[in-house]
């Protein structure tokens, strides 16, 4: 058992001084033997003794490496891999959601930034243009994570173009159909088929119609009312012989798809993305590979970070520094993937909103109210006035998830300032056309996982 984690502090300003200081902990996460927390400075915290001396001085702590209640481990290092801070990096946490990252990058390595989701639809009968009228079965086929409200009136808008208006028999979806983040192909399929109808079709599906056709500045297709009536049943299935294909609805691009997943931690899309690479033990085999990383190192159980997962800091900042280089060789940066705090809706909308703060960091947060007593995490990059950009890992685990926040956010912030004080990336804010921003509450509120912005 560890009792003592090093904790290195690197402080530049105009030249940079280093000292480095003993930081005790509890026990690593993974262990439930109960310690003594840490004392605060100055009453029985760590010490050191003068080597002529012998006299035991007290050794003082950067504020921002503290340990509050709970286990905490934090890594910062600068661009070209100088240590900014440091505290139990070989320990392992529960990242929560920013176990995301690992499947982002996966899915860039293996997929690329252009790809897209495809949603293939089929008549299973006859066709008559006159009419409109499909006799027989509409079939829909695909795995489209982000398949939305408004991408299902686009598809009835695809097949009015066709001159098809009227299904007789049935629609069958694959069994992996899934729409609006729901698990059930059967569910998804009744969805679609009421969105499609225009005399059923919600309120809510059609202000996400409107909304993102006006986001999109489509004026084409605002001008008519889209609509498809199928008057058979939802079924779960395979398409019958002789079925034969009506169209191609291909979603956004990958890199937008991620932006819209990460910047409201979407549980559902990181699973079904993490599904089709192979599962969490694929992702984290790949990962481990890739990175030079030790076995025990990174331990996924699952592709959005629900559950237990396991990773140390050290091989998380491994990570964010691949997927970092990933981005650079598509010509793409983090913003383009991740939260902008500050400025992007989701997870990061209320943090760091101070004026000299916003913007200044690009992060992904993860929180689990009850899994491992609690554990909260965020990663990213921060910049800073004196033109230097600090990678950062920070973890905590089994405490306040809130106060874990608050103290994820003090560290940033004295980094910066120990650096100049925080500055904005270029970064030109982009409006969301997926509709996520409550896609997963209620589902996560019911395990007791919900991501709070404060």
């Amino acid at each position: 058992m560890r009792s003592l984690s090093t904790a290195v502090l690197l402080i530049a300003a105009g030249s940079a001084s280093v000292f480095s200081q003993v930081v005790p902990s509890a026990s690593p996460p993974d262990q439930k033997t109960a310690q003594s927390q840490p004392a605060a400075p100055g009453q029985g915290g760590p010490s050191s003794a003068d080597s002529q001396t012998g006299v035991t001085h007290a050794v003082a702590q950067p504020a921002y490496l503290t340990p509050i209640g709970g286990y905490q481990g934090v890594l910062a290092e600068t661009i070209d891999g100088s240590t900014v801070a440091a505290q139990a990096v070989d320990e392992k946490f529960n990242p929560a959601s920013s176990v995301k990252l690992a499947t982002t990058l996966v899915a860039l390595q293996t997929l690329g930034p252009d790809h897209r989701f495809i949603t293939g639809v089929w008549a299973a009968g006859t066709i008559d243009k006159a009419t409109g009228t499909v006799t027989g079965d509409l079939v829909v086929t695909g795995r489209d994570p982000s398949l939305h409200y408004e991408h299902a009136v686009m598809i009835s808008r695809q097949l009015n173009e066709l001159g098809i208006r009227t299904v007789t028999g049935n629609i069958i979806v694959a069994p992996n159909f899934t729409m609006n983040f729901d698990w059930s192909a059967k569910h998804s399929g009744e969805m679609f088929r009421e969105t499609m109808d225009a005399a059923k079709r919600s309120g809510t599906a059609t202000r996400a119609w409107l909304d993102e056709r006006t986001l999109l500045g489509d004026k084409t297709s605002l001008s008519s009312v889209p609509s498809v009536v199928v008057n058979g049943e939802v079924q779960v299935g395979t398409a019958p012989p002789g079925a034969v294909p009506l169209l191609a609805h291909k979603s956004s691009r990958l890199v937008d798809v991620l932006k819209a997943l990460l910047c409201y931690s979407n549980n559902f899309m990181a699973e079904q993305i993490g599904a089709g690479l192979g599962g969490p033990e694929a992702v984290s085999g790949l990962l481990t590979r890739q990175l030079s990383l030790n076995p025990d190192e990174l331990s996924l159980s699952s592709t959005s970070g629900v559950g237990i997962n396991r990773v140390t800091p050290r091989a998380m900042m491994k990570i964010l520094r691949a997927l970092r280089d990933e981005l650079t060789k598509q010509k793409l940066s983090l913003s383009d993937i991740l939260p902008v705090a500050g400025v992007d809706p989701g997870t990061l909308e209320d943090r760091y909103t101070d004026p000299q703060e916003r913007g200044s960091v690009i992060a992904k947060t993860g929180t689990l109210v009850q899994t491992d007593g609690g554990a909260s995490s965020l990663v990213g990059q921060m910049k800073t006035k004196s033109g230097r950009v600090v990678l950062f890992v920070i973890m905590n685990q089994r405490g306040n998830v809130i106060r874990f926040r608050r103290n994820q956010d003090t560290i940033v912030t004295a980094i910066q300032n120990s650096l100049g004080g925080p500055a904005a990336f270029d970064y030109q804010p982009v409006k969301l056309a997926l509709r996520l921003a409550n896609s997963d509450y209620e589902a996560a509120k019911a395990r007791g996982e919900v991501e709070p912005k404060n």
